[in-house]
């Protein structure tokens, strides 16, 4: 059986078509949803958004009623 190596990747650096350069990048979390949380990668020098990335989290799934 093959077992998991790897969960998740973050990325550190991605293509700023501003800056036209690969740069740093700052990872924030823009949702909330109910089948997981979707992240936004920002560049550090201009702030425009590069990327984004949607992490899905089935094994630690919870319901929270009241």
């Amino acid at each position: 059986m093959r077992r998991e190596q790897y969960k998740d990747f973050d990325a550190t650096e991605l293509f700023c078509s501003k800056c036209r350069r690969a740069v740093p990048v700052r990872k924030r979390l823009l949702l909330v949803l109910s089948n997981g949380n979707k992240y936004d990668y920002t560049c550090t020098f201009c702030g425009t958004s590069v990327g984004d990335k949607m992490v899905t989290e089935r094994d630690n799934l919870r319901v929270l009623l009241k």
